[in-house]
């Protein structure tokens, strides 16, 4: 999958609970300038927690 424009960025997040990086996604670097922060089903965990952007 490649990302859609040139000002697209590929970002990991990773669970809050385990710290496991469970998924990838692109984000704007113009218009979302913080950290993402997403509420997403953790495998590991088996409930749905807080994933942030990593590096």
């Amino acid at each position: 999958m490649g990302i859609k424009g040139k000002n697209d960025k590929m970002v990991v997040l990773a669970c809050d609970e385990c710290k496991r990086r469970n998924y990838t996604t692109t984000k704007n670097k113009k218009t979302l300038k913080e950290r993402m922060e997403l509420n997403k089903y953790c495998p590991f965990c088996k409930q749905h927690t807080t994933h942030k952007e990593t590096k």
